[in-house]
C-alpha cells in the first residue's frame, strides 16, 4: 500500500514552517544513526522512522510467498510492542519501558497486527494492538499517523486492514459518536468531476499525495489490508459514478488510478519544493501499491500497463530502498498471480530475504503456523513504506504531509 514517508526532511520542514506532523504534546524521536542495529531487523538504514513498518512489511512479505521467517525477525517485532500495546515507529532499546516521550504509531501498529496474524501464534501481542487502536480511535471514527492526530485517510485505511485482519469487522468499531472508520473514509472521497474526481485525500486541509491515499483508501473500501488477491470483475469498469457508500467510493478511487497510469503505466513523485531538479521522478511505491488496489477492486486489465513497467524497471529501485520496497512488489506480483521470483529479471523473494536474517528453514516454510504465544511487549526481545517525508505546496498557503506508509529506506 504504497510506502512510507516519515523521517528528517518532516523534522526540517516542520521547524522552518513551525508546524510539525506529530501532535504537538509528543516529541518526535531523534534519528540514531550511528547506533548498532538489531540482529532480527531487515534492512541496514536508519530504522528510527520506520523500523517497525519495514520489519513488518518484510515477514508479511515473506509468509505470503511461503517463506517462514527467523525467529529472531519476528522476535524483534513482537520486541517492539509497548505495554499499553501500541508500537513506536521504532524501539531502540526493548528492554526500557517505553514512555510518554516515545510516539506509538498507528500505522506501524496496524502494519504489525497484520504481520503477525499471517504468521501466527502471536494472539496475545494482536489483541493487545487492536484494544489500543480501539482505545485512541478518533471522534469521527478515523485515526491520525499518532493518537491525537487528526484523522487522515492513509491512517484509517491501514487500521481497517488490521482490524480486519484480526476478525473485528471495522463496522463494529466505532468512536463514542458512533462514528465507524468507513464513515471517516467517506470524508476524504473527492466527488467525480472536476480535477482529482474520484480520489481520496490524505486530509481535506492537506490532500498530500493522491495515488498514495487513493490506493491505501480503495484497499480499505474492499475490506483488504496489504495482502490482497484480485476481486471479481468490476462491471463498472474505470468509470467514475456517483457514490452512495464506501464501496462506490471504493470503486471510484480505483477509476482514478487506473486513469493515472493509462499513460505512461507509473506514477511521478513530484519534486521537493526548492530542488534543484525540478523533473518529477517514477513513483514505484505508489505504482506498485495502485496495481493491488486495483486489482482487488476487480480491475485486473488495468494492472497489466503498470505491472509490466515494474517488471521492467523497479528492480534497481527495490535494491536501494530494501525490504518494504521488496515487498510491495511481491503485493503487486500476488495480487496479479505474478511470479514474485521471476519478476522480470528480478528474483523479489531472494531480494527480501537478503535483507535480513536467514529464514527459519531454507527459503520455503511447510505452511505451519507456530502454535506458541508470543512473549508480551515486557520481554525484551521500512514506502517507498516508509522513510522520506513528502511534502507539497498546497493551492493556499504551505503544507506538508508526513503519510503514514510509503517511501522506503534499507
Amino acid at each position: 500500500m504504497t510506502t512510507v514517508r516519515r523521517g528528517a526532511i518532516a523534522l526540517v520542514v516542520s521547524a522552518v514552517l513551525g508546524t510539525l506532523a506529530v501532535p504537538a504534546a509528543v516529541a518526535a524521536p531523534s534519528p540514531t544513526p550511528s547506533a548498532a542495529l538489531p540482529s532480527g531487523l531487515y534492512g541496514t538504514g536508519d530504522p528510527t522512522y520506520d523500523g517497525v513498518w519495514r520489519q513488518s512489511l518484510a515477514l508479511l512479505a515473506q509468509d505470503t510467498v511461503g517463506v517462514r521467517p527467523a525467529d529472531e525477525a519476528v522476535g524483534f517485532l513482537t520486541g517492539q510492542q509497548c505495554a499499553d500495546g501500541g508500537f513506536p515507529s521504532y524501539r531502540a532499546d526493548a528492554a526500557k519501558p517505553c514512555d510518554g516521550k516515545l510516539p506509538r504509531d498507528t500505522n506501524a501498529s496496524a502494519a504489525a497486527v497484520q504481520a503477525l496474524v499471517a504468521l501466527g501464534g502471536h494472539t496475545h501481542v494482536v489483541q493487545k494492538t487492536t484494544a489500543w487502536l480501539r482505545s485512541v480511535q478518533n471522534e469521527d471514527g478515523g485515526w491520525g499517523y499518532n493518537p491525537g492526530g487528526a484523522s487522515d485517510a492513509n491512517s484509517t485505511a491501514v487500521v481497517i486492514g488490521a482490524l480486519r485482519a484480526a476478525g473485528d469487522h471495522p463496522v463494529r468499531v466505532t468512536s463514542h459518536g458512533g462514528k465507524t472508520p468507513y464513515d471517516t473514509l467517506l470524508t476524504f472521497a473527492k466527488p467525480c468531476g472536476g480535477k482529482d474526481g474520484g480520489a481520496f485525500v490524505h486530509q481535506a486541509e492537506t490532500p498530500g499525495v493522491l495515488a498514495d491515499s487513493t490506493a491505501a483508501a480503495v484497499l480499505a473500501a474492499n475490506n483488504s489490508g496489504m495482502v490482497a488477491k484480485a476481486g471479481a470483475k468490476d462491471p463498472r469498469g474505470p468509470v467514475c459514478e456517483k457514490a452512495e457508500n464506501v464501496a462506490d467510493a471504493g470503486h471510484n478511487g480505483a477509476a482514478y488510478l487506473a486513469k493515472g497510469l493509462a499513460g505512461t503505466g507509473h506514477f511521478d513523485t513530484p519534486p521537493m519544493p526548492g530542488a534543484e531538479d525540478s523533473a518529477p521522478k517514477p513513483d514505484f511505491g505508489n505504482t506498485a501499491d495502485a496495481v493491488v488496489a486495483l486489482a482487488a477492486q476487480g480491475l485486473t486489465e488495468e494492472t497489466k500497463k503498470p505491472l509490466e513497467w515494474l517488471r521492467k524497471n523497479a528492480a534497481a529501485w527495490a535494491k536501494e530502498n530494501g525490504p518494504a520496497a521488496y515487498a510491495q512488489l511481491i503485493f503487486a506480483a500476488h495480487a496479479t498471480g505474478t511470479d514474485p521470483r521471476a519478476f522480470g529479471a528480478t528474483d523479489l523473494v531472494a531480494g527480501l530475504n537478503a535483507t535480513g536474517p536467514a529464514p527459519a528453514s531454507g527459503d520455503v516454510s511447510t505452511g505451519a503456523k507456530p502454535k506458541d504465544e508470543a512473549s508480551d511487549d515486557s520481554s525484551p526481545s521500512l514506502s517507498t513504506w516508509w522513510i522520506v517525508g513528502v511534502f507539497f505546496v498546497a493551492a493556499v498557503g504551505f503544507g506538508f504531509l508526513l503519510s503514514g506508509r510509503r517511501k522506503n529506506r534499507l
